[in-house]
């Protein structure tokens, strides 16, 4: 049952799942969850902001896992171990943010907190007099007599994401707007020719020398005057006088900006986004609906194993299990696959510089299936293909929901969703990543690939890409 606005009640659970969920549709912001964890009201500094470009707390005690799709609704979670929870940390306060809207136009909104080892709801809260509002404090954590509480609280905010952090403490970096050319100096008047030289007269007779005078004492050599501050230079940067430590510099201001690409705006530049150097992290989450359950029931799990390994190799929950796999091309003409099929995870600091994480098998997993590519070495890739194939517990992308995020650890992430699969797809290009020379570029693809007889999914996305491999059998 949802709670009333004001409510609270107790959270037995040492750690907790907050989701955030909503229905999705055309015309629909997209929706982010945050958490701030507050001393006294505010943060102690802008480490406590936890959210898409901050993902994780560097206490650990709270994570922003991201968005999972859930039929025709998303969600974006958060995670609390509140039993690791510094001490003087009295609340954290769980936000939402509509991105490209306002919450009058998110149907749906509502927050849980589930108990992580059980996945039993504690508390739900649903918002439903959202107007104008771009950004609500749904609820929160806070502590008392010992133990932790849950709060339902519904304060909304007409300034966006940056209006609730800027309220609770957190410096936000402000978009620079465009500096307007200097003017162009005036001309300077023409100076008139100089007079005809006359000849110069005799000259004078020098003057008897005067008497002799004790030498002056040296004069002390001037003191430079200081140079002048530039324009929009602050005064902290001037260097300090000898022997006087420098200033520590102001730590930066928390970065908002996100993007998010469509069919309309399918490309952006990692490069002007600032993500040139450390690691990215590419993660595919998936709520596979019951697609996997419908065909072991019509099948059979016997029938399943008869038609060879993929039925054998069945997760026992009839799950989808779906593989997060790159095609990828080095600037020396080496050029492979990472993918689970034959243990190929990749290396991160060796080529190919991109390495899987793990398989999940089921879908279960809240983080989903997760890859991170090497950054550092952007020099040495000329471009890697990102792609998904189903691997068991069904025959197509029917009824799949996905949603594809590629978090840079420098600049702003980039996520999508993918469309409705209206094809017998067992394969889908998910994003192209390349090289231009100047630019790290990343254009989605979302590409549903419908396999010729006997051809591997991931030899049908190496032919409609051009990446000539040669592939043999593999398996997990």
């Amino acid at each position: 049952m949802s709670m009333q606005k004001g409510g609270n009640v107790p959270v037995p659970a040492p750690a907790v799942r907050v989701e955030l969920g909503w229905q999705a549709g055309p015309g629909t912001p997209d929706v982010d969850a945050s958490a701030l964890l507050l001393m006294s009201g505010k943060v102690r500094d802008d480490g406590d902001f936890v959210f898409y470009n901050q993902a994780v707390h560097a206490s650990g005690a709270v994570r922003h896992e991201g968005k999972r799709p859930a039929g025709g609704a998303l969600t974006d979670s958060l995670t609390v171990a509140l039993a690791s929870v510094e001490p003087a940390v009295d609340k954290v306060v769980l936000a939402a943010s509509a991105d490209g809207g306002t919450f009058g136009s998110v149907p749906g909104l509502y927050i849980r907190v589930l108990d992580t080892a059980s996945g039993a709801e504690i508390a739900r809260f649903d918002s439903q007099d959202a107007t104008t509002e771009s950004a609500f404090v749904l609820g929160e954590l806070y502590r008392r007599q010992g133990g932790w509480k849950f709060r339902a609280v519904g304060q909304g905010y007409d300034t966006g994401l940056a209006g609730l952090a800027t309220d609770f403490g957190i410096s936000v970096e402000e978009p620079q707007a465009p500096q307007p050319p200097p003017p162009a100096p005036a001309a300077l008047p023409t100076p008139p020719p100089p007079p005809a030289a006359a000849m110069p007269a005799a000259p004078p007779a020098m003057p008897a020398a005067p008497p002799a005078m004790a030498p002056a004492p040296p004069m002390a050599p001037p003191t430079a005057p200081a140079p002048p501050l530039p324009t929009g230079q602050p005064a902290a940067s001037i260097p300090p006088p000898p022997g006087q430590p420098a200033p520590a510099p102001a730590p930066p201001a928390v970065r908002l900006t996100k993007v998010t690409l469509t069919k309309e705006a399918p490309v952006v530049s990692l490069t002007k986004q600032g993500g040139t150097s450390g690691a990215m992290r590419v993660n595919l989450n998936w709520t596979s609906g019951t697609a996997g359950k419908r065909l072991t029931k019509k099948l059979g799990r016997k029938a399943m194993q008869a038609m060879g390994a993929r039925g054998a190799l069945l997760p026992p929950s009839g799950e989808l299990d779906l593989d997060l796999c790159a095609l990828y091309e080095l600037t020396d003409g080496a050029a492979g696959v990472v993918h689970p099929l034959g243990n190929n995870f990749g290396a991160l600091h060796a080529p190919p510089y991109i390495q899987l994480d793990g398989d999940d098998r089921t879908g279960a997993v809240t983080a989903g299936e997760n890859m991170t590519i090497n950054l550092d070495h952007q020099a040495r890739i000329k471009r890697i293909l990102i792609f998904v194939t189903v691997y068991a517990g069904a025959r197509s992308f029917e009824g799949l929901h996905a949603t594809v995020t590629l978090q840079p650890q420098y600049g702003a992430p980039v996520d999508f969703s993918l469309d409705a699969c209206t094809v017998p797809s067992n394969v889908c290009a998910l994003a192209l990543i390349t090289n231009t020379g100047s630019e790290l570029v990343v254009q989605r693809e979302a590409r549903y690939l419908v396999p010729e007889p006997g051809v591997s999914p991931q030899r049908t996305v190496d032919y409609a890409y051009g990446w000539g491999l040669d592939w043999s059998p593999a398996s997990k």
